[in-house]
Order: C-alpha cells, then structure tokens, then sequence
C-alpha cells in the first residue's frame, strides 16, 4: 500500500521552488496526454461523419417510395447529386438490384439545406449539402419482396475529402398485402457477413485530425451563405457589363436618341421628361428581371444547375452560342415574331405608365437580334448562381442597357454629343461575335472532359483560341472585312487609317495571342486557367503524351501499365516537367522495386485533393526532392477517390476498416491505406521494401518544408540500405 505524504511538511523549506515543482506535476498528466495524442496524428483513422437510416413506405396500390435519410456531422458536406464544379466532385449514387417484383419510378431526388457557391480549389461554382439530407426514390413493387442494393457517397470537411464510400442495403417489404413494410437492419457489417444484410449505418462523427488534406471549403457555419454572395456579386457586374456593351449595338444604340427625343417632346416639362424617361428605364429593368425570376421559377435551382454540369446541356449551349456568334458575325439575323411587336407597339400610346411599359417592352423585342444573344450567354452563366442567379443576371443586365436612357434624359445636351450611328455599331457586332466563339469553346470543353472524347484537349483549345485572337486583331486593323461592314474611313490623303481606339483594342487582341503561345509547349498560362482545359489533357508536341513518363521505361525496363491511360489525366504537371515514372497500382510498384532494388514511396492521394497538388508543386519540384524521388525511389501514386474503374465482381469485397464495399479502384487504395497503415487522409506517404514491409513504422504528411522532406528521404534510404 502506498501511503500518502504530507506536503505541508516540504512547503515551508522551500516555498517558491516546492510550489513550482507540485504545480508542475499537477500538469504533467495533461502533458503526458498531449504528448501521446501528437504521436498519433501522424497516421489515422477518421471516422465517418454519416448516419443513414433507409426505410420503405407504401404510397398507395403498388407505388412505394424508398428513402435514404442522411445526417451529417457539423462541418461536413456531402455533394449534390448534381455537383456542378470541374467534374471531379463525386456525387451520392443509389443502386437497386434487378428484381422481376420491382421497378423503378423515376430518377433519385434529394431534400436538404443546399449551398451553392464558390470553393477553393475547384473550378467553377459547386452544390453541396449540410446537416440533413433525404433521398428519394419512387419504386412499383407487385409482391412481397426484398429491396437489396447499394449506395455511394463522399463527404468532405474544410480540410479534406474522405474517400468515397459504398455500402449494401436491404429492406424487407411485407405489406404487398397491406401490412406495414419492415425494414432490416444491421449496423455491424463486417467482412464476414454477407453484404446484402447491412441496411444502415450509425458511425459516430470524429473531429478531423490535424493532418488531414484535400478539398479546401471556403464555407464554414458561419460563412455557408459568404461563397453565394460573393457569386452572385459577380454575376451582378458580369451582368452590368453585359448590358453596357450591349447599348454599342445597333439595334440599341441607334434608339436612345429617338426615344429620349420623344420623351422631352412629349412632355409639358423638362421634370415630366425626365420622369417618363425614368420609367421607360425602371420597366426595362422589371422586364429583364421578370424573365430571370420566370426562368427560376420555371426550371428551378436543381434544373439550372444541370445547365453547368450536364455534358448535354453543356453541349447544347455550345451550339447555342455558336449560333449566336455567326449571327453578330452577319450571317444572319435572330429576331422574334413581328406580331409581338406589332402587339405591343398598338398598345404604346394607351395611358401613361401603361403606355411607357409598352414602348419598353417593344424596344425589348425589337432589339431581341442584338441583345438576344447577350441574354443568352448570361442566362448559362446565370445558371451557375442558383435559383436567384437568373433574377440577379437580367437585374444586372437591365440596369446597364436602362441606364443611358436615363442619363440622356437628365441631361438631353449630351445627345448632340453621341457619335454618330453607322459601321462602327456593326464592327461591335463582330467583335463579340469573336468573342462569343471563345467562350463557346468552354462549353464544349466541358462536356468533353465529362463523356472523356478528347476531342478538345489543352492545345487544341489554346490554338483555336490564338487563331480567334489573332483574326480579331487583323479585323480590328482593318484587314478582314465581312459582307455587312462599311468602307474603312479615309484621311485627308485619301488613304484608310484605323482609329487610335481601335489600333489599342488589335494591340490587346493580338498581346493575349502571344499570352497565350507559350501554352502551346505546356506553359500552364495561370491567368487563364479557369477556362483552358486541365493540364492532364495536353499531348506535347512528339508524340510524348501526358504521361509520357509513364511510357518510358526505367533503366531496366520496367514500365508501368495498369491505369496509366485512366490516370494520365490527372497526373501533375511537375511530375511529367521532371521526368519521373510513376505507378498506379501497388502490386506492380512492389515487382518493379524488386527488379530496380529500390524502396517503394506508396503516395496516397487524391484527385480532389487541394494539398495534394500544394505539395507535388512546392516540395516535389524542387530539385533537390526531385533527383531523391527519380534516382532513388519506386513511387506509386495511389488514388483514393479514383471510381472510374470497377474492380471485377469476384475482387470486390467488404472492408472492415472502411466499413464499405470496395467496388473500384480508389476504394482499393482507400482500403490498403486504411488497413495496413491506419490512415485515410491525403496527401500521407508511407514507405515500403519490395516485399511491401514498412521501412519505418510513421508515414509523412503534408508539410511544405522542403529541407525536412529532404532529410526524411534520406533516412528512407540509409535505412532500406541496412535492411
């Protein structure tokens, strides 16, 4: 028995050190755990922040609906069945087995609190969900029966991605006869149970750990409504500028001097002038805003955001927009019905304000050629904002085409100062004809990045762009004339000339050509980016390919094979910039460490892993880390959110660690990650022999700290030497 002992006896001989030493124990068991707790966030598990519940209801007759109820952690998100973003999110998936009793009603559709906005590290604007989420499914069930399947799913905090998920379910239906349906439930799967009897799982939620990358949220609980707000503050000016290059078309510019004229006549008074001009330009402005509200109430958010995600509406738009360019080229001209606009032009003269209303509106259809495909091209980009976006758009666009009719009728002496109508307004016309091409080709590009063609990779789509550059800065000099445009004005002289404003517009045109050249041979053009398709679709000039180092062998031949053509796509520009091999698949890095001698570098990481990319840009390129990782090192790049390729039904399997089916490939690696070094963040790098035996028992996460990672490196060395 251990007896206590009586400090007081102490205190007094040394009362200031005495107090220091006991209050230091005091804290030594906090320090102790603290210390124990940092030797642990090196590698691992965090836990999932889901709880579902799956349940089958009866609606009436043979019609049931199948729901999938998700709760979510605080701080996670779990993607929209429509995501939107550049393609690589991975949206939730619901799989119902063939049975001859059921067939399904309808697509799945989902119910939550949705965000849309932007997120860092992601191109384009993205739909997630937090907190509650319920999934839909409309089934006909004839008899009694049993609902087997899967579901899939990711989710995700401000730090990182988990892997992506996929788990069994099964629901007994026994109410075929009109007794209450049952649902079976079984939140202990385990690789020895049989798959189809897991109906829900209950994982308590875990804090992410320190170490934990991937996809960067800029929202958090207290900023979810900040990412909208700034998007649609965005789309307000895109839209603003939408409408003041629309008033340099001809079909609007030619009436602001014959309708603010109309006005001041009219009207007894100056103040009653500018009164009724006031509210020829406040009903341009609802018309507009009323078509945005009607396209949102219309089609709704859900519908619109598939206008930025869809590869067919992506497509679609792309033809749209064409289209509309070959139109403000002079092709041809786009213009509604004239009984519209003899509809509203009988109705112009009844009332004051009625009649006001009616003039705009008439100016509306009539100036539809011009501002049709403006309109247009917003609406698609006003489709990124949600159900406000379109209502934001034409507000935007409305306010800037309204506003120089309000401002020549404030002050009419500015008339006689507008330059006047003739082939200039045209020229304009065939500037945003260009210029509608360009952005055209985004479309495209992004339905062929979804459906995988190839038809529109990197150096295509920068060459088409140069060429466009560099044809509107030749129009712009006056050396490409089209069938509608008007003689070049002419000097004193009688000789042409170009204008010192136009002459700027060629230097700017033809400056973004050069801009753009470099791309040609891999420059990554950062200032572009947004809109130039990802690095992993450039084939460089020879024949070399994405992943041209993934096709030369090493200097003993080995080469890798298994998903190099799937992967090359998102293979790291510095990766190919230094010449290194690298291995998708974890066997076959292990057989080429054993023919090179080399220890294997297993980088488990990820397609949409935000410090993943920070750390192959910041620390692998440099050329020290570089030469270690060529010359020294097998290293296999392990993606653990890669879902394109299916593993074969007799490979796939439960995983225990994951509590989830590993169905594909990035579930495989996920699985390996979590199971033999009890991890499942990225970017984290373990470190193997031949045999696939750990070099040394921690791995190393993400840390920009070049000399460190250096220094790491070569401990990996000398202690495989010894080995």
């Amino acid at each position: 028995m251990i007896k206590s002992i009586n400090t007081a006896r102490f205190m007094p001989l040394f009362p200031s050190l005495s107090a220091r030493l006991f209050r230091l124990a005091g804290w030594l068991p906090m320090l102790l755990i603290c210390l124990l707790a940092s030797t642990f966030t090196h590698a691992q598990i965090t836990k999932d922040p889901t709880t579902w519940s799956i349940s089958a209801k009866k609606i009436s007759g043979t019609n049931y609906e199948l729901a999938f109820n998700l709760s979510l952690a605080d701080g996670w998100h779990i993607w929209s069945l429509k995501p939107g973003g550049d393609g690589l999110q991975v949206p939730p998936e619901f799989t119902v087995k063939k049975n001859p009793e059921i067939s399904l009603n309808g697509s799945v559709t989902e119910k939550g609190n949705a965000i849309s906005g932007a997120m860092d590290g992601v191109d384009g604007n993205v739909t997630y969900y937090h907190g509650k989420v319920t999934y839909k499914q409309l089934l006909n069930i004839t008899a009694n029966t049993t609902i087997k399947g899967t579901y899939s799913y990711q989710v995700c905090d401000d730090k990182m991605c988990l892997p992506p998920k996929t788990l069994p379910f099964s629901v007994v239906v026994n109410d075929a006869g009109g007794a209450e349906a049952s649902v079976a439930i079984d939140t202990n799967a385990s690789t020895t149970a049989e798959p189809d009897t897991t109906t829900t799982t209950a994982v308590a939620a875990a804090p992410p750990t320190s170490d934990s990358t991937g996809k960067k949220a800029v929202e958090n609980s207290k900023t979810d409504t900040e990412p909208a707000s700034k998007s649609l503050l965005g789309l307000f000016l895109l839209s603003l500028g939408g409408g003041i290059i629309a008033i340099f078309t001809p079909c609007i510019f030619s009436m602001i001097p014959i309708t603010v004229s109309f006005f001041t006549k009219r009207s007894k008074t100056r103040a009653e002038g500018i009164k009724n001009a006031i509210y020829y330009s406040l009903s341009i402005i609802v018309i507009f805003t009323i078509l945005g509200v009607l396209v949102s109430a219309i089609f709704g958010s859900a519908a619109l955001n598939t206008l930025s995600t869809d590869w067919r509406a992506n497509l679609f738009f792309f033809v749209l927009i064409v289209i509309f360019a070959i139109s403000f080229l002079g092709a041809f001209e786009i213009t509604l019905p004239s009984s519209w606009t003899n509809a509203t032009d009988s109705r112009a003269g009844v009332g004051s304000f009625a009649g006001i209303f009616f003039m705009a509106l008439t100016l509306v259809i009539v100036s539809f050629s011009c501002t049709g495909p403006i309109v247009g091209t917003l609406l698609v980009e006003a489709s990124k904002g949600g159900i406000a976006g379109p209502a934001v758009g034409m507000f935007g666009f409305s306010v800037g085409l309204a506003l120089p009719f309000a401002l020549f009728a404030i002050f009419p002496g500015m008339i006689n100062k507008m330059a006047s109508s003739g082939g200039w307004l045209n020229q304009v016309k065939v500037v945003l004809g260009f210029i509608e091409l360009m952005l055209a080709l985004k479309f495209l590009s992004n339905a062929d990045l979804a459906m995988g063609w190839r038809l529109l990779d990197r150096e295509i789509f920068i060459a088409i762009w140069i060429v466009l550059a560099i044809l509107l800065g030749i129009y712009l000099l006056g050396k490409l004339t089209l069938s509608h445009d008007d003689a070049p004005p002419k000097n004193v002289y009688g000789q042409e000339y170009v204008s010192i404003f136009k002459l700027f517009l060629a230097i700017i045109s033809f400056t973004f050509a050069v801009y753009l050249l470099p791309g040609m041979w891999g420059a990554p053009l950062n200032g572009m980016s947004a809109f130039l398709p990802p690095m992993g679709t450039f084939d460089e000039f020879g024949g070399g390919g994405t992943s041209s180092s993934n096709h030369t062998p090493n200097n003993s031949g080995v080469a890798p094979v298994k998903y190099v053509e799937d992967m090359k796509l998102y293979e790291p520009p510095v990766v190919k910039k230094m010449g290194l091999v690298t291995y998708f698949d974890y066997e076959e890095a292990l057989a080429a460490a054993k023919v090179l001698k080399k220890p294997v570098m297993l980088d488990f990481t990820g397609i949409n892993c935000v410090n993943c990319r920070k750390m192959e840009s910041q620390v692998w390129s440099n050329p020290e880390v570089a030469k270690r990782l060529k010359e020294d090192f097998v290293v296999a790049s392990l993606y653990c959110d890669f879902n394109r390729v299916k593993l074969p039904e007799e490979q796939q399997y439960f995983s225990k660690d994951l509590n989830s089916l590993v169905v594909t490939v990035g579930n495989k690696n996920a699985d390996l990650q979590a199971t033999k070094f009890g991890s499942n963040s990225q970017p984290f790098y373990f470190y193997v022999d031949e045999n696939g035996n750990k070099i040394i028992p921690e791995g190393y996460s993400y840390d920009p700290d070049v000399q460190k990672f250096v220094k790491h490196l070569d401990r990996v060395k000398e202690l495989y030497k010894k080995k």
